[in-house]
C-alpha cells in the first residue's frame, strides 16, 4: 500500500450519492477558510478547488457523453428518477437536473418513476422522448414499486440500455462480494484491492475460515466470542441502517439475533476506530469554549468509466453515513511543503487559539450558507466540519491508481457472475434477477463508489 492507509468497508455499485453535496461543502469550506485566516494567517496554503474535489462535474459529463452517444450528438432528454416521497427533499438530485439545463442541446428533469409514459412505443416524459435516465434508487425499491405503480415504461428503458447506473450491477451490488474478493479467489483481483479488503462473510451458521486462517466451526458463536473486533451489516442496507459494531453497540446478542431474524447479513472485521479518526476543533456554544474532539472520518471515492470523479468527504460517530446522523467535511489538497499531520495540527492550534466569540460568527455564517443552498437530506440540515480533511498530491496519485483496480476488479466480478460462478453467494429473488439480466453493465457509463476508512497521515495514535 502506498500514499495512504486504510481499508474500504463497502461499495456501492447501485445508486451512490455525495457528488453534489461535496461541490457544496467546497464552497463553503472555502469561504469559511478564507474567514479564519482574515481573523488569523493559518501559514497553510491549501487548494479547495481540484476537480475532484468536485465529483458532481465528471459525473455530468459521463451523463451528458452517456446521452450524446444514445441520440446521435442531437438533443437530448436526461430523467433524474428518484422516489415520489424525495423529490423535494433530497437536494442532490434537485441540483443535478439543474447542472444538466445549464448544458447546451441538454434537457434534465427530476420525476418520480411513475411519471413516465410510453409514447408510439418510447419511453417519454410528458410526451418528450427519454434519451437516459439515472435511477437513484436500486434494484429492489424498482421491483417493489413496479409492483405497486405498473412502472413498465422504466422497465422498457432498462431493456434499452437508457439506465444509469445499469441494472445488470445489481447481482455484485451486495456487500458480500468481499468474501470473494477476499477469499479462494483472490489471485483474480488486483493485490491493492486485496489489500484492502477486510476480512468478510456471509453471516449464517456456518464452517468457514477467520480473518488469521483459523479454522471455524460455528460462525455464528465465533461472533458472539470476538464481537468487539466485528461488524455485522445488511447484505444490501444503506445510510447505515441496521449497522452494528462491536464495541461501539455492546450488547453482542442483540446483534447476533438481528442478523439473524432479518437475514442476509454479512460479517465483517472491524477497521481499528482511531485508523480512520481525526481530531477537529468544535465550537462548543453552551461553554463558551473551542474543544478539540475526535470524530470518525470516511472517504468516498467515486469512480467512472474514465476513473476518479472525484471524493466525498463524511464524518462523525459510527456509521459516519449522512442518512444516520453524520455530518459532510470539507476536503483541501495540501500544498504548503510539510506533511499532513504538520498542516493538520497547525490548523487545529490556530482554530483553537481563536476567540470563541468571534468563531461562533463564523459558524453562524457556516449556517447560514448551508440555508441558503438547501443544504440537507433526509433527516434535516447537513452538519459541516469546521476544518477541512486534507490529502496530498501523491495521496491523489495513489487514489487514482486505486480507482482504476477498483472499476477493473468490479468487472472482473461482473464476469464471474455471468458465468454462474457466483450464484451461490447472491441471495437475490428471481424477479430482481430477472430485470438485472435485462441490461448487462460491461463497463457502460456508471459511477461506482467505494467507502474508504483511509488514514492520510493526520489519525490519532492508537490506544
Amino acid at each position: 500500500m502506498t500514499g495512504f492507509a486504510g481499508y474500504h468497508s463497502e461499495w456501492n455499485l447501485g445508486s451512490p450519492g455525495g457528488w453534489d453535496y461535496q461541490r457544496v461543502t467546497q464552497v463553503i469550506g472555502k469561504a469559511v477558510w478564507l474567514r479564519l485566516n482574515e481573523i488569523s494567517p493559518v501559514g497553510v496554503d491549501l487548494d479547495f478547488d481540484h476537480p475532484l474535489l468536485y465529483p458532481v462535474n465528471g459525473f455530468v459529463a459521463m451523463l451528458v457523453a452517456a446521452c450524446r452517444a444514445r441520440d446521435g450528438g442531437g438533443p437530448g432528454l436526461v430523467a433524474v428518477v428518484a422516489e415520489e416521497e424525495t423529490l423535494d427533499d433530497v437536494t442532490e438530485n434537485i441540483n443535478l437536473a439543474e447542472h444538466l439545463n445549464r448544458i447546451d442541446g441538454i434537457h434534465g428533469a427530476l420525476m418520480s418513476p411513475q411519471q413516465l409514459e410510453l409514447k408510439s412505443g418510447r419511453v417519454c416524459w410528458m410526451g418528450r422522448p427519454v434519451s437516459i435516465a439515472f435511477v437513484d434508487f436500486n434494484t429492489d425499491v424498482l421491483l417493489a414499486l413496479h409492483r405497486k405503480h405498473d412502472l413498465t415504461p422504466l422497465l422498457q428503458a432498462v431493456r434499452e440500455g437508457r439506465v444509469i447506473n445499469p441494472r445488470g450491477t445489481e447481482p455484485i451490488n451486495v456487500k458480500s462480494m468481499f468474501e470473494v474478493v477476499g477469499g479462494p479467489h483472490r489471485d483474480r483481483f488486483h493485490s491493492e484491492i486485496v489489500q484492502r479488503t477486510p476480512w468478510t462473510r456471509q453471516f449464517r451458521p456456518r464452517r468457514t475460515v477467520g480473518p488469521r486462517g483459523e479454522a471455524i466451526d460455528d460462525l455464528v458463536e465465533w461472533t458472539a466470542r470476538h464481537w468487539n473486533d466485528l461488524v455485522l451489516k445488511p447484505e444490501r442496507g444503506y445510510s447505515g441502517k441496521g449497522v452494528r459494531v462491536g464495541g461501539v453497540n455492546p450488547n453482542a446478542r442483540e446483534a447476533i439475533d438481528l442478523a439473524l431474524r432479518e437475514g442476509h447479513y454479512i460479517v465483517q472485521e472491524k477497521i481499528p476506530l482511531h485508523l480512520w479518526a481525526e481530531e477537529i476543533p468544535t465550537l462548543n456554544a453552551e461553554r463558551g469554549c473551542t474543544t478539540l474532539e475526535r470524530y470518525q472520518t470516511d472517504f468516498r471515492c467515486l469512480v467512472g468509466p474514465s476513473g476518479l470523479m472525484g471524493f466525498l468527504g463524511r464524518y462523525g460517530a459510527v456509521p459516519t453515513n449522512v442518512g444516520s446522523g453524520g455530518g459532510v467535511q470539507p476536503l483541501a489538497v495540501l500544498r504548503s511543503k510539510m506533511s499532513v499531520r504538520e498542516a493538520v495540527n497547525r490548523i487545529n492550534d490556530a482554530i483553537l487559539a481563536m476567540d470563541c466569540g468571534t468563531l461562533g460568527k463564523v459558524v453562524e455564517m457556516q449556517e447560514r450558507m448551508a440555508v441558503e443552498h438547501r443544504f440537507t437530506y433526509l433527516l434535516g440540515p447537513i452538519k459541516i466540519a469546521l476544518r477541512p480533511r486534507l490529502i496530498s498530491p501523491r495521496q491523489i496519485d495513489a487514489l487514482t491508481e486505486y480507482g482504476r483496480a477498483l472499476w477493473s476488479d468490479c468487472l472482473t466480478l461482473e464476469r464471474m457472475w455471468l458465468s454462474g460462478e457466483l450464484s451461490s453467494m447472491i441471495q437475490i429473488e428471481e424477479e430482481e434477477l430477472e430485470i438485472a439480466r435485462m441490461q448487462p453493465w460491461r463497463g457502460s457509463a456508471a459511477i461506482i463508489a467505494s467507502d474508504g476508512l483511509f488514514d492520510f497521515g493526520a489519525s490519532p495514535e492508537p490506544p
